[in-house]
């Protein structure tokens, strides 16, 4: 293996996972696939990948799975979440790419952090369910954690040599998704395979509707609170259609930080596998002089309520953020699944919240537990939206 860098990719088959073999695959003189992991289908690909990269661990979440890989000499295949954690402990492995949709990968996180590995986060869900015992780990130098989300890794670019106390606020950017513009009733129409048709990003199915609902920003304020310690007054939300500049940095003097680039997420995959150095990314850069003009606007919470629930979540403390990210798993997946409308996601997550006894996070079986609870609660609402009470509230 030489001096390369042992990588371990949880959530391999994914969008961001993909696009971080792209870029592992222009550095192979620098990067060693150590581990693949991929959690949903698409076992297909993870063969292709096996084949490719010759990794020395695969992880399937079922035995089943296993039993359909074929796998050359010397490649272990493990499974579950026992399988998640000897992979991003295995000796040679020293950065891992946390690319897992949802908490799947809450553990492994953990587990990377507290061997004092790197740990590329792709995966939100970590930081908003179990920021307060997460974070910790990297307080005291035992891991490092550097963001992978485009809008978090521009803060966290935007930051570097600045002091937190300079700090007026940061701003994360949004798109504004494929429904910027439409009304409410508008909105009460809307089908999955509109929702998963963005206008600028190329993400995963679950990312693309919490995107078209605004509630992945919604998750990235709450994520963006732990990374860097930032009140939650001092973070705020702007609506930018063209997907350009990816957050912006506003300190007490007046100046404004911004990090421009295209909108691809291989940007921030390379930033993070190489910092503090920069890598060949794939992407082609920015033609400054055909941009189109760059637009900003406030979002609007009335038509996107989800992140301002998320506000509330976060304000509410404790628990609450887990049951909030859990609630809209179970809510996007019914809604892509045809079981709900679009409006019935915010149904289920404010009726989630309505409900909830936030209790203090001190540590993951605490934010298990609140994730299997907040699960339950919504799929009970979920099973009442469409015959129920609920039923009559959307349009």
């Amino acid at each position: 293996m030489g001096d390369r860098v042992g990588i371990a990719l949880l959530g391999s088959t994914g969008s961001v996972g993909r696009q971080t073999l792209e870029v592992i695959s222009l550095h192979r003189d620098r990067f060693r696939v150590v581990a693949l992991a991929a959690w949903g289908g698409h076992m297909e690909l993870l063969q292709e990948q096996v084949e490719r990269f010759s990794p020395e661990l695969v992880v399937v979440a079922q035995p089943a799975k296993a039993r359909d890989l074929f796998v050359p000499p010397g490649t272990k295949v493990l499974t579950g979440e026992e399988g998640l954690l000897e992979a991003v402990a295995h000796s040679r492995v020293s950065t891992v790419v946390a690319a897992m949709v949802g908490t799947a990968g809450l553990s492994a996180v953990y587990l990377a952090l507290k061997e004092g590995k790197r740990v590329a986060l792709a995966n939100k869900e970590t930081l908003v369910a179990a920021g307060e015992v997460i974070m910790p780990l990297v307080e005291v130098g035992q891991g490092e954690l550097i963001p992978v989300d485009s809008e978090h890794s521009a803060l966290f670019q935007c930051l570097l040599g600045h002091r937190r106390e300079d700090v007026a606020c940061i701003w994360l950017t949004a798109s504004g998704g494929p429904f910027l513009s439409a009304t409410r009733e508008e909105l009460a129409r809307v089908t999955p395979r509109e929702a998963l048709a963005h206008p600028v990003w190329n993400m995963g199915p679950k990312i693309t509707v919490d995107s078209a609902t605004l509630m992945n920003k919604g998750l990235e304020v709450i994520e963006a609170r732990w990374l860097f310690s930032m009140e939650p007054s001092r973070i705020k939300v702007v609506v930018h259609p063209q997907g350009v500049i990816h957050s912006l940095v506003q300190f007490k003097d007046g100046a404004v930080l911004a990090q421009m680039g295209p909108p691809d997420m291989r940007v921030p995959i390379a930033y993070a596998l190489g910092f503090p150095k920069r890598l060949e990314s794939g992407v082609e850069s920015l033609d400054l002089v055909h941009l189109l003009p760059l637009t900003f606007q406030a979002p609007d919470t009335e038509r996107f309520p989800l992140l301002a629930l998320a506000y509330r979540a976060l304000e509410m403390g404790g628990t609450a953020p887990a049951a909030l990210n859990a609630a809209n798993e179970v809510a996007v997946e019914a809604f892509l699944k045809g079981d709900i409308p679009f409006l019935g996601m915010t149904k289920v997550v404010e009726e989630v919240l309505k409900v909830w006894q936030p209790i203090a996070v001190d540590s993951l079986n605490t934010v298990k537990e609140a994730d299997i609870e907040a699960r339950r609660k919504a799929r009970e609402i979920i099973k009442q939206i469409t015959s129920g009470p609920f039923a009559r509230q959307l349009p």
